[in-house]
């Protein structure tokens, strides 16, 4: 795992990202265009063990050409970090030892409030909203990294 500007300098101009939003069971997955402007709602992948996990990693970074990842780490909203935090901090150097490309930590206070506040200005139904919360709050970290990246 490196810092965001490591990333920057590690991902080059052309690169397609991964957004991964951690949970216990669901992991919701983004992923950008390769001019690194807009965030995509990809898929969940519902977890059963990480062999099953990493292997769909590994699949989308190759069928993609992802050049980096970005994880979001829910900070506390004082800026501290706890039990979340550090669960996917464990996630993230688990991918880290798993895929050989960089991968980043985003902090993702509100993301899934964000997503499904979004979501729910588009009109679309409760339970669509849940069902997608996952993948669009992955979406949500993604662009908040991929906004940072381009004005730096």
């Amino acid at each position: 795992m490196i810092d965001i500007e490591d990333f920057k300098k590690s991902i080059g101009i052309k690169s397609r990202l991964l957004g991964i939003d951690p949970g216990k069971n669901r992991i919701g997955l983004a992923i950008s265009d390769e001019d690194k402007l807009v965030s995509t709602p990809l898929k969940t992948i519902v977890k059963k063990n990480n062999s099953n996990f990493i292997n769909e990693i590994k699949g989308i970074i190759i069928e993609n050409n992802i050049k980096g990842v970005i994880i979001g780490n829910p900070i506390n909203m004082d800026g501290s970090r706890g039990s979340s935090s550090q669960s996917a901090m464990d996630f993230a150097k688990y991918v880290s030892n798993n895929v050989s490309i960089p991968i980043s930590m985003w902090d993702e206070r509100l993301s899934s409030e964000g997503a499904f506040n979004l979501s729910s200005n588009l009109d679309i139904n409760v339970s669509k909203r849940v069902e997608k919360l996952d993948q669009n709050a992955a979406s949500f970290i993604l662009q908040g990294a991929i906004d940072y990246l381009r004005r730096k």
